[in-house]
């Protein structure tokens, strides 16, 4: 954390300011709706419904509870607590990793496939009516750049950096 005395902050210049307002209002609301699109026609928030997809694009379905939550971009514990959930619904299981006593892999069972298939043409419908029916292709493209670059520079490679997968 910068702690630069007050007189040497740069603040926010009223453009910059408003642009940060947006993102935040934007995303809280995004996140809010689709949060509860997937939770009306899925029973599941969307973090989970993330975990899922993930599992899902993996081979056999299955993926390493520590790689699973750095794709999920998540803490652990979150993710101990959301395959908890998700195990209790039927929709994953838990194994065993036989090289590695101490891992365990996150495994997609048919059932939660099915409820992904299901959930899926609903949600994506949300997502283009929320972000892409609302961007020109132009504004897509920025946006996706952008995004990327945000993406990047919050993702430190040195060691010792506190990302949400290494807690």
């Amino acid at each position: 954390m910068n702690t630069a005395p007050v007189d040497e902050t740069r603040w926010l210049t009223a453009e910059e300011q408003r642009v940060w307002r947006a993102y935040i209002q934007a995303s809280t609301l995004l996140d809010d709706h689709l949060d509860r699109q997937l939770q009306r026609d899925a029973g599941m928030p969307h973090v989970y419904f993330g975990l899922l997809v993930k599992l899902s694009e993996s081979p056999e379905r299955r993926l390493r509870m520590t790689e699973l939550a750095m794709l999920a971009k998540i803490t652990r514990s979150r993710l101990s607590h959301a395959i908890a959930r998700l195990e209790k619904s039927g929709w994953v299981r838990r194994e065993d990793c036989p090289s590695d006593k101490r891992g365990q892999f996150a495994v997609l069972t048919d059932a939660g496939a099915e409820v992904l298939a299901r959930a899926a043409p609903t949600h994506v419908e949300t997502v283009r009516a929320a972000v892409f029916d609302l961007l020109s292709p132009d504004q897509q493209k920025q946006l996706g750049e952008i995004m990327g670059i945000l993406a990047e520079g919050l993702q430190p490679t040195e060691a010792g950096a506190d990302l949400p997968w290494l807690r």
